[in-house]
């Protein structure tokens, strides 16, 4: 009889836990002088943050943002009654019904019934003059907007561009505004510097080219998936809170815990249920590329009493954007 469903297998590189164990240290001295009650508190499972309900996953914005551009519906005219109802209405003009063209590639909308006042429920729809480069007129806790984004075809698709080729991911902006935010960040850094893999492991035997696993298989090892880091040495990294987490399928690419490392899944991982963040999904074509890398020289280690297959040469990459007019840049 095949083993049941491990423990997850995607687990922190040990070094990347010390790391983070010894700021995990000061914060815990930090926070026991100042407000001993408030770390108990949140020592207790029960005070983590429940992941949000499945029928908003498809539609988020962030909230404490205001986009700026021009509006193509103004929000005094057209009310709704949430921000996924807003983004909904976005994303029903982008492709038009009409022409096919996108319209609409971001909504604004004001949802905080004590803030907004005679605004409630105002949803301004607009256009960017580049997507991947929104115009934002304010941002923080004080800003009682509710922004997001909607990507029309070929938009919102950022490359991992190594010596070996390039991965292109669709990033998914309903589902990961903030992860999508974060990469947004990223190349307006100009700098991706120490982002890299550095483990990849194959199918196996244990998942078809269609990334089905075989009944009577193990799920691992190998488990069919490329891990790295979106971190830029010497840039501090703000952990990203849970968004959207779909069944993790062949292609997907999400956070490891709160980020900054990441993985590529090379099958469907139905085994892992809600357990990541997906923000995007490798292009088809690039997938032919990823197993590529799986093959990759590496040696065995063992992380978390998970057995792993790390590169002997991690392979670092630039993130390259790609726009629908075929221009692109890179960091």
């Amino acid at each position: 009889m095949p083993a049941g469903p491990p423990s997850l297998a995607v687990t922190r590189r040990p070094s990347d836990a010390r790391r983070r164990g010894r700021v995990l240290s000061f914060l815990i001295v930090a926070v026991a002088i100042f407000a001993a009650a408030a770390l108990a508190y949140l020592s207790f499972p029960s005070a983590a943050p429940t992941p949000p309900p499945a029928d908003a996953d498809c539609c988020r914005g962030i909230e404490g943002l205001e986009l700026w551009g021009p509006a193509v519906k103004w929000g005094s005219n057209h009310r709704q009654p949430s921000a996924a109802a807003c983004c909904a209405s976005c994303k029903a003009m982008c492709p038009h019904p009409e022409d096919g063209a996108c319209r609409c590639d971001s909504w604004v909308f004001c949802g905080d019934e004590r803030r907004c006042k005679d605004r409630l429920g105002e949803c301004w729809l607009k256009k960017q003059k580049d997507v991947m480069i929104p115009a934002v007129i304010a941002r923080g806790a004080d800003v009682m907007w509710t922004s997001g984004l909607v990507f029309g075809k070929g938009e919102g698709i950022v490359g991992l561009e190594t010596n070996l080729g390039t991965l292109h991911i669709q990033l998914l902006p309903g589902c990961a505004p903030r992860s999508v935010d974060y990469f947004i960040e990223l190349l307006g850094l100009r700098n991706c510097v120490g982002c890299r893999f550095y483990r990849a492991e194959g199918r196996g035997n244990v998942w078809d080219p269609k990334g089905n696993h075989d009944k009577n298989a193990a799920f691992g090892p190998p488990y069919a998936l490329l891990q790295g880091t979106l971190e830029v040495d010497c840039v501090p990294f703000k952990d990203i809170a849970r968004e959207a987490c779909p069944a993790v399928k062949r292609g997907s690419i999400a956070w490891v815990g709160s980020g900054p490392e990441f993985l590529i899944s090379l099958a469907n991982h139905e085994e892992w249920k809600d357990a990541y963040t997906v923000f995007g999904h490798v292009l088809p074509e690039d997938m032919a590329f990823a197993e590529e890398m799986a093959l990759l020289p590496a040696s065995t280690d063992l992380w978390s009493n998970v057995t792993v297959r790390v590169l002997r040469d991690p392979v670092y990459f630039k993130v390259k954007k790609r726009s629908s007019h075929a221009t692109s840049s890179s960091v």
